[in-house]
């Protein structure tokens, strides 16, 4: 799908950091049509086109030629040019109420040669969807459905620098009018990735991961504190593009006789916030975690001694936490 540069609509955002505050900064500009390049290539009839200037083969008896195509809203007057997928199954139903899969195309515009029957059609864009029932009488139809999509574009950053994606877990849900709860629809978007999406509101749950991997430390998951959401809405044919600010850095934890000595091994630290909540586990001489901004407590445990300090974390500064063990 194409990575089109858009624009926020409208978007709040909050952050939610175990004990830790920060601020997510989404700024709104003019919208702009959600866009997708024409990629396709013309094909034989049956296996879709979108060059229709080509006179289709002849058709066989009792059969009929069925164009098909989709737009953003009922106003566009240009149809999508790329990025759906088509399924046409038949109406009846088999015996396990399934229905059986005629044909299916990736091209924008494809055209089918279907023997007379009813069929159902199906055109996917993304996450959205349209269903139609279409009826094949050995006329050619055109069919055209209405996808009622948008576009939902996500960039992280922590400072200046865009996050990659796997340092973060992204995850999008649909409110639910009717309770607290929202509904999960999308586990692990990609960075400014393009999604295609039903119009409507939507929530993001922005995860920053914790990828230091120093050698020699164990710590209890990979998740950070540095949690930002913003709830926003995504409008039929336009692009919403969020930006997500984390606030966070990398503290290296150090147990040590005296300010500057060398880290001691075999140490288990715990870091908590100022509140008693618990953050992490690590075990290992200088283990590492991403922490977002805040105060924090950090707890030694070596040789059945039990050691602790307080600490804050600024975003984009990373550096050493000494614990002294006196």
């Amino acid at each position: 799908m194409s990575r089109c540069k858009a624009v926020l609509l409208c978007a709040s955002a909050l952050l939610a950091a175990g004990g830790a505050s920060a601020q997510s900064i989404l700024s709104p500009t003019p919208a702009m049509p959600l866009q997708v390049p024409d990629t396709a290539t013309p094909r034989a009839p049956g296996t879709g086109s979108t060059n229709r200037a080509e006179p289709p083969a002849p058709v066989e008896p009792g059969q009929g030629l069925v164009y098909l195509s989709a737009t953003f809203t009922p106003a566009d007057a240009q149809p999508v040019r790329a990025g759906i997928r088509w399924r046409v199954f038949e109406e009846r139903a088999e015996a396990d109420g399934s229905h059986k899969l005629v044909m299916q195309s990736d091209e924008a515009a494809p055209f089918f040669a279907l023997p007379d029957g009813a069929y159902i059609v199906h055109a996917a864009f993304g996450l959205a969807g349209v269903t139609r029932r279409i009826v094949v009488n050995g006329q050619t139809t055109n069919e055209r459905v209405i996808l009622n999509a948008g576009g939902l574009s996500i960039i992280d950053v922590l400072g200046a620098a865009q996050l990659p994606s796997q340092k973060l877990q992204i995850q999008i849900y649909v409110p639910d009018r009717n309770g607290s709860e929202a509904k999960l629809i999308f586990a692990n978007a990609k960075p400014k990735e393009v999604l295609g999406l039903p119009e409507g509101n939507y929530r993001i749950i922005s995860t920053l991961l914790d990828t230091t991997g120093i050698s020699g430390q164990t710590s209890t998951g990979n998740t950070t504190n540095s949690v930002v959401s913003a709830d926003l809405r995504v409008q039929a044919g336009k692009v919403t593009e969020a930006t997500l600010r984390h606030r966070a850095a990398t503290m290296t934890l150090k147990l040590v006789n005296a300010p500057g000595g060398e880290a001691l091994a075999n140490t288990t630290f715990s870091v908590l916030t100022p509140g008693g909540d618990s953050i992490r586990e690590l075990i290992g001489a200088f283990p590492s975690l991403v922490l977002a901004e805040g105060e924090y407590i950090a707890i030694a445990r070596h040789d059945g001694k039990t050691f602790q300090t307080t600490f804050k974390v600024q975003s984009t500064l990373d550096r050493d936490v000494e614990v002294v063990a006196n």
